[in-house]
């Protein structure tokens, strides 16, 4: 929906002002002050604070999705997994966005339950607290104890969270859709695409039945690790807008000074939480991806417990397929192969440079290969890579983007409990393993049977394609578009050079012939023509050199 429609709208218009203030207010609306719109100019005309300029760019952006509320705060979340679109400063600041989110009061939660499972608190639960013991920004858990007397959490949504997310999302996409006609800068970043992918992502958060088949999934994965522990859903008291789970009970790996008193080898600990993760990548596909040491807690026994999985990642079989490769390459140093590698999994913008992104990760690959296992930063390079992609303007899939925060995550909370933990030589166990997987006659196999699929499918298509083609030919309604990309410059050359070359022999011709006007001899039109032509090929030339450079 376009920003226009969207002002004409009373439900919206107050907060498409509130926004567009906000940016104004933090001196993050200069893409949108020459657009001609009245009503835009008008909520612009807030400025800059004073303030602001004792702050960076992050900080205002963060500050700014702060004062917009739940929506852009978990937009904020969700970009803080992109390092590869917005840099690791930005990612940094966006990972410090937290919702403080008022409870809803008991009467509105007891309504909600009451409208999805049809009952109220008091009759579905032995016990039920009426005081949340925590609020986030998109629901609230409340302690409750069941008639079966086991002690549960109960998820409870915001009420009227969905309905303003909603509205919210369908502003972002309008102003997704002016940067990307009038800000070549954020074009670069394709705003209208990741708007679709914020709204996405928010939606299906705010369905708790998602959530509830992850937590059955990951369960499921680890049923047979009794070190690794996921909260027990009870799905006769779930909906898209309650979640029923077990209440965990442990230490938080937040708490370092609990954990150090908990007398658990800490190392061992760190290693098989890391491992389960690995698992979770290489194994099945489907991995927790919000590692950070408020969602993992050590429960009796040395036991893992996992909280929160509303944040998931998955990888298939070709994405999967294009890490290895990438890790393939750089085990051996192969620049040109990763460079490939990048260019295939993401998205390369027409101008691409790939000669200078080869130079570029090359450099990368001689800072990192070599070094011991022992002393390698996986953390590090991940981060490096991920910031050389973003400088070429190579946009990676979300997948792909949120593997690598969820591993640069992964890393810091095992450092939190273990300062000599190593990634590296963790991961590469995992990779041997890819490698022997992709020779199996089971692995040959598959590949044999999908490329019969893809040449079945183009035998099946091209009688048809080639008889329409014919037809369209014989009707004379066959036609070719063709495009062509950043010419302008080219043929602007290309025709200032004829004219410089005609000037300079239609001169010559006047010169060689003393044609009249002339000044001892010479002809003046020739003469000025002469020198006018040099002139001309003098700035040609330097235009072409300083395009080449």
């Amino acid at each position: 929906m376009k920003l226009s429609t969207l002002v004409r709208m009373d439900r919206s218009a107050k907060r498409v002002a509130e926004i567009i203030g906000v940016l104004g207010k933090y001196g993050l609306a200069d893409w949108l002050s020459h657009l001609d719109y009245d009503w835009l100019q008008r909520y612009l005309q807030g400025g800059r604070i004073e303030e602001m300029r004792d702050l960076t760019t992050p900080e205002r952006i963060r500050l700014a999705m702060t004062d917009l509320g739940t929506s852009f705060i978990k937009v904020g979340q969700i970009l803080s997994t992109r390092p590869d679109l917005i840099g690791a400063e930005l990612t940094i600041e966006l990972s410090k966005l937290q919702a403080d989110t008022p409870a809803d009061d008991y009467q509105q939660v007891a309504e909600m339950i009451r409208a999805e499972l049809g009952a109220g608190p008091e009759e579905l639960f032995a016990e039920f607290e009426q005081e949340a013991m925590a609020s986030a920004s998109i629901g609230q858990v409340h302690r409750a104890v069941l008639k079966t007397g086991e002690v549960v959490v109960v998820k409870v949504i915001h009420q009227g969270i969905e309905q303003a997310v909603r509205q919210d999302m369908d502003i972002l996409s309008g102003l997704a859709e002016l940067a990307e006609k009038n800000s070549a800068q954020l074009r670069n970043y394709q705003p209208m695409a990741n708007a679709k992918y914020f709204e996405r992502t928010l939606l299906r958060e705010m369905d708790f039945a998602y959530e509830r088949r992850h937590l059955e999934s990951f369960a499921e994965n680890f049923e047979e690790d009794p070190f690794i522990h996921f909260p027990k859903v009870y799905g006769e008291f779930c909906s898209q807008r309650v979640l029923v789970m077990e209440l965990l009970e442990g230490i938080p790996v937040a708490d370092r000074q609990a954990m150090e008193a908990s007398g658990v080898d800490l190392e061992d600990f760190a290693h098989r939480g890391a491992s389960m993760y690995l698992d979770m990548i290489f194994r099945d596909g489907f991995y927790h991806a919000d590692p950070h040491p408020g969602n993992l807690m050590l429960m009796q026994g040395g036991v893992l417990g996992v909280l929160d999985a509303g944040m998931v990642g998955r990888i298939d079989t070709d994405l999967r397929e294009g890490i290895e490769d990438m890790l393939l390459a750089a085990v051996e140093g192969d620049s040109g192969e990763l460079a490939d590698q990048v260019m295939r999994i993401g998205q390369t913008p027409p101008e691409l440079d790939r000669d200078e992104l080869r130079a570029e990760i090359g450099d990368f690959l001689a800072d990192y290969v070599g070094q011991s296992i022992n002393d390698f930063d996986t953390a590090g390079a991940m981060s490096r890579l991920l910031e050389a992609i973003r400088s070429f303007h190579i946009v990676m899939p979300s997948s792909f983007a949120l593997l690598m925060k969820t591993l640069v995550t992964l890393d810091g909370t095992a450092k939190l409990l273990s300062p000599n933990f190593n990634l590296a030589a963790l991961i590469t166990p995992y990779y041997r393993k890819a490698i022997k997987r992709r020779l199996t006659p089971k692995r040959l196999l598959t590949e044999v049977h999908r490329s019969y699929r893809d040449w079945k499918r183009l035998a099946d298509a091209l009688p048809r394609d080639l008889t329409d083609i014919l037809a369209r030919v014989r009707k004379g309604t066959f036609e070719v578009q063709m495009e062509h990309r950043r010419l302008e410059g080219t043929v602007d050359r290309l025709v200032n050079g004829l004219l410089t070359a005609a000037l300079f022999v239609g001169s010559a011709m006047m010169w060689s012939t003393a044609a009249p006007p002339t000044v001892w001899g010479v002809s003046v039109f020739g003469a000025v023509g002469c020198l006018l032509a040099f002139w001309m090929g003098f700035w040609l030339i330097r235009a072409i050199r300083k395009s080449k450079k």
